[in-house]
């Protein structure tokens, strides 16, 4: 077999090849009097049908699989001799003037950069800081409390925080608009639920009220037919209702998981669950800008084969969320291409772990992995019963040590740049600011 390598990009290869015809021939030949074992055809007996027969009946797809089998073997045989890393599937482009007793094709394929590990003492990592005291308890526990909200019937203007229940009538151009309409229709003013000029023209009505007024739909909204559009609404108050919360007790501490009721407990919980939490988001804020010091520091060009398949795994795992919410998939189109950076950047990231992996030594210990999954155990009821599911499986285990390896890559990463400590609120660090 002969092969020549061309260059054609900075990760594009064509590989020139030829297999002897007479190889080729031999293979043919070996395959049919394989098939002559086993083959079936009327008035013959199982592997008796003469070979000519056989020969006229299925040369044709013994050769084409011949030629299949021969190309496969001298490209695998020409990448190996050659120390290629290949990405993805070649291209095979059979020659237009192939020579006399030869097969002669060109594989068109891409291969894996190599990978230079850059400097990473110049790069810059902020790493959040965050105490959980008795103020980011309290603040838990309100927004426990909140989302326990009752509510009761007030003899009252409706105010911010209020449940109110209306009946109403939308009209654009003195008709009614598909949607425009509903009664009995409740929501808590000031939630955000509903337009807020619509919230504002109810606020301050009371039970058995009613209001005529116009309104603008803004440039930007959902329902295209009616952005930017004047509409007329009529709206009667059925019923106002305040909130009541509950009351930091016995009641609360059990509705929330504390068995016996006891409040001093239901704090240790909503604690211990913050400081998790808390510990999570700081390392996702610290993984993220690790990922950036990466990126920067080894500028690479990635195989187009390895961000096209990416992309379509990034957008079949799209269409399984849409899937999950209930959504039909069939009637929402999800490209490929829409994903194409987020591969990009995907494809990278995996290439320059992977070697700084390799380079540094930065593999799962047994001790590590173990760690992790009684860590993330804990927040179960039966923490032994998670630990034993994972355990159970190689597959749910290496999803752990793919955890591992990447938080040792973060470990090593801001050893290695200028990292800083940033004291943040409870509010900036859990995306309650606004």
């Amino acid at each position: 077999m002969q092969t020549n390598q061309e260059t054609l990009g900075a990760l594009e290869r064509r590989i020139d090849m030829s297999v002897p015809m007479a190889e080729i021939d031999k293979e043919v030949e070996a395959r049919l009097k394989r098939m002559a074992r086993t083959v079936k055809m009327p008035g013959f007996r199982p592997g008796k049908v003469p070979m000519k027969i056989v020969a006229q009946t299925y040369e044709s797809q013994a050769r084409s699989e011949a030629i299949g089998a021969a190309v496969e073997k001298a490209f695998g045989d020409t990448v190996r001799e050659q120390n290629l890393r290949v990405a993805g599937y070649p291209r095979i482009e059979p020659k237009e003037a192939a020579g006399d007793g030869a097969l002669e094709f060109s594989a068109v394929f891409e291969v894996y950069p190599q990978v230079s590990l850059g400097e990473l003492s110049g790069q810059k990592i902020e790493r959040p800081v965050l105490a959980v005291g008795d103020a980011e308890v309290d603040k838990t526990i309100e927004v426990l409390r909140k989302q326990r909200t009752t509510f009761e019937v007030a003899e009252r203007a409706v105010a911010d925080g209020d449940r109110v229940v209306i009946d109403f009538a939308g009209r654009k151009d003195g008709e009614l608009f598909e949607g425009g309409q509903a009664q009995d229709f409740p929501f808590v003013l000031g939630a955000g639920s509903m337009l807020k000029d619509f919230e504002s023209a109810v606020s301050g009505l009371s039970a058995g009220d009613s209001k005529t007024f116009d309104m603008t739909f803004p440039e930007d909204y959902h329902a295209r037919n009616l952005a930017g559009q004047a509409v007329q609404f009529e709206v009667t108050v059925k019923r106002v209702e305040a909130p009541v919360l509950p009351a930091v007790d016995g009641d609360l501490a059990r509705a929330l998981g504390v068995a016996d009721g006891d409040v001093a407990k239901l704090r240790d919980e909503v604690r211990a669950n913050l400081e998790r939490e808390v510990k999570r988001r700081i390392q996702a804020k610290v993984k993220e800008q690790v990922m950036e010091a990466l990126l920067a520091a080894n500028p690479i060009e990635v195989p187009k084969a390895l961000v096209e398949t990416e992309s379509r795994q990034l957008a079949e795992n799209a269409k399984r969320d849409l899937e999950m919410r209930g959504m039909k998939t069939k009637d929402i189109p999800v490209e490929a291409a829409w994903f194409a950076d987020q591969a990009v950047r995907r494809v990278k990231l995996g290439l320059i772990m992977a070697e700084l992996v390799k380079a540094k030594e930065l593999y799962a210990k047994p001790e590590q992995v173990r760690a992790l999954v009684e860590e993330m155990a804990q927040s179960y009821e039966d923490p032994s019963e998670l630990v034993r599911w994972y355990y159970a499986q190689p597959d749910r285990l290496a999803q752990a040590e793919a955890v591992v390896i990447e938080d040792n890559v973060v470990a090593w990463v801001v050893s290695q740049a200028e990292t800083t400590d940033n004291a943040v609120s409870f509010d900036e660090l859990m995306g309650n600011a606004a």
